[in-house]
């Protein structure tokens, strides 16, 4: 994988349609962890534990597993109406296990008519780990790719690691599999191309910080407090939008931002996004597309 360093000023000018400024992507990670593993290691991973007292795999643990579960019985479901009522499309990304285990969500984003990217096969099962395992990580992602075309019926176009941990062949994978699209990197607020052995794909970026397991979690901010964060993202992002078209991502998990003492955080920053006009409520397969078609006069030295 291969990407050219590309300071922002040297950068050509990007064009949303529509002309508009600011790519929006709001995200629902719709994630599947196994209660107990095969292994004495410890387990969970994919945001902070609700206890810090981690377990071997081989043991359950029902307080972080009941915690998770929470979000598919419950606080999925209050996202899927939240952003109903905002008329907003959510980008979805899926564990093949949750498609597997959980059907009822599947079946209702795709009634919403939401994006589904695939988000490897368990949430707690890194690719990462597979570095120097090519063979291995392959048949991860290929196995992900099957049961998404069988359970979605829709043939994938991009992909997010579970945790973001991929490895350097990720995306020469995804490509060889004839995906566009790849979700892992953080560094920047624009897509650009990654050229890879198997061909080019489009990096678009995720973000770690605007994401309610960071905002929330991590960082333990009030409801108040997160939103001051999103809101400052959005409006330097949505200024800088009027020369060149920008790029925002907003990472939820059902079972943080979908408990009932903190959707109102979600339904205050949609409503302040769709008072703005020039906001592409976009998905990430249309960013992708869009930027694929105007990347040559973006970055120069990219692959084509």
């Amino acid at each position: 994988m291969h990407y050219p360093f590309a300071p922002f000023p040297s950068r050509g000018q990007l064009r949303w349609p529509g002309g508009k400024r600011l790519a929006l992507i709001v995200t629902i990670n719709l994630e599947f962890w196994d209660l107990l593993k095969p292994t004495s290691a410890t387990y969970y991973a994919g945001g902070p534990s609700i206890l810090p007292d981690a377990l071997p795999g081989n043991i359950p643990d029902f307080p972080n597993f009941s915690w998770r579960e929470y979000g598919q019985r419950v606080g999925v479901w209050r996202l899927f109406d939240i952003f109903a009522a905002a008329g907003v499309p959510a980008s979805c990304t899926m564990n093949a296990k949750l498609a597997l285990e959980r059907p009822a969500i599947i079946e209702a984003a795709l009634k919403h008519g939401h994006e589904l990217i695939p988000h490897n096969y368990e949430q707690g099962e890194l690719l990462c780990h597979l570095q120097h395992a090519p063979d291995q990580e392959r048949k991860v992602i290929a196995e992900t790719l099957d049961v998404y075309r069988r359970t979605t019926g829709r043939q994938p176009k991009g992909w997010l690691s579970s945790s973001l941990r991929g490895t350097t062949n990720t995306p020469s994978i995804l490509a060889g599999n004839g995906l566009t699209f790849w979700c892992d990197l953080m560094n920047d607020d624009q897509p650009y191309m990654v050229a890879t052995d198997a061909g080019p794909i489009v990096a678009v970026p995720y973000s770690i910080e605007i994401n309610d397991f960071t905002l929330l979690q991590r960082r333990g901010l009030t409801n108040d407090a997160a939103f001051d964060c999103m809101k400052e993202q959005f409006d330097v992002l949505y200024a800088e939008g009027a020369t060149t078209g920008m790029m925002m991502n907003v990472g939820l998990h059902p079972h943080v931002i979908g408990v009932p003492h903190r959707v109102s955080l979600l339904r205050r920053f949609l409503a302040y996004a769709a008072s703005f006009d020039g906001v592409w409520w976009a998905t990430r397969e249309e960013v992708a597309q869009a930027y694929r078609a105007q990347h040559t006069g973006h970055i120069a030295g990219a692959t084509a």
